[in-house]
Order: structure tokens, then sequence, then C-alpha cells
């Protein structure tokens, strides 16, 4: 089954911790993809991943550029990378049973939005019904991540 992580945000935005979370998976050797709701998004994400710091450098693409580059930006449900993991950002959503095709699924959510929270608590149940294994990180008021169930 899959892994499935729900990040909780606390403060900042997905800006603000997408980019590490991607070096950890690269640092891992795999791929991901990283899905939101629409191309205004993924351009905005496309952007700040080349300028979010100086010494780092993040090898991404979507639609139109190198669909082998390790990380993939999306609004849809294409996997053109063969990633092992799927990122859902801003309210992007799946099927529990779509989540088959990679190790780990890592949600992001804003945790101060009503309506995200509930989607996320949607999602847990889904995907804990499923069968998939399920963990909830809680960011900190330091901005570290916490584990809560």
């Amino acid at each position: 089954m899959t892994e499935v992580l729900f990040y909780h945000l606390e403060r900042g935005g997905v800006e603000g911790v997408l980019p590490d979370l991607l070096e950890k998976t690269l640092g891992r050797g795999w791929r991901a993809v990283v899905r939101t709701i629409n191309r205004e998004r993924v351009n905005m994400l496309d952007n700040h991943l080349w300028v979010y710091r100086d010494e780092s450098f993040l090898p991404h693409a979507s639609a139109g550029d190198g669909a082998g580059q390790p990380v993939w930006l999306t609004d849809g449900e294409d996997v053109p990378n063969g990633a092992e993991l799927l990122f859902l950002v801003d309210g992007a959503k799946t099927e529990a049973s779509a989540l088959d095709n990679f190790v780990r699924c890592v949600t992001i959510f804003d945790g101060r939005d009503d309506e995200a929270l509930g989607d996320a608590r949607q999602f847990w149940k889904e995907t804990k019904a499923a069968g998939h294994d399920v963990a909830y990180w809680r960011q900190s008021p330091e901005g570290r991540w916490e584990k809560q169930a």
C-alpha cells in the first residue's frame, strides 16, 4: 500500500515547505509529481522553484518542457517522469485508488482554511478506508514538522 502523509500548514504557504520536501525526495533518489489546481498555479510554482534559494537547484519541468525531469509540475493527472511520489497541493485532489501507482503521497494543506481542513479530513478517511498507511504531520510554531498521528 501507499504511504500517505498529511502535512498541516500552520504558518506560511506551500512555497515555504515544498522545495525542502522536494529536495529530500530527490535525495532519496525518487522522482516526484506535484499536482496543483490550475495552470496559473503550475506556472507560479515553476517560477518559485527556480529562485527559492540561491545555493539550491531543483531540476523540474511542466507541460511543454522536458517530461523526463525528476520533478514534474501539473494541474492534471499526467505523470510522464515515472514518479514514485505524488504531492497534492493547493487543494488538488485524487481518488484513493489512484495512489496505488505511488510509493508515497504527500498532501499539503492550509490548516487555517476550513475548506482545506475539511477536504484533508475527508481524504484521510478515504485513504485509510482504502488500506493505505496514513500519517499526520503538523507544523509547530517554529516551523518544524511534528508527527501527530
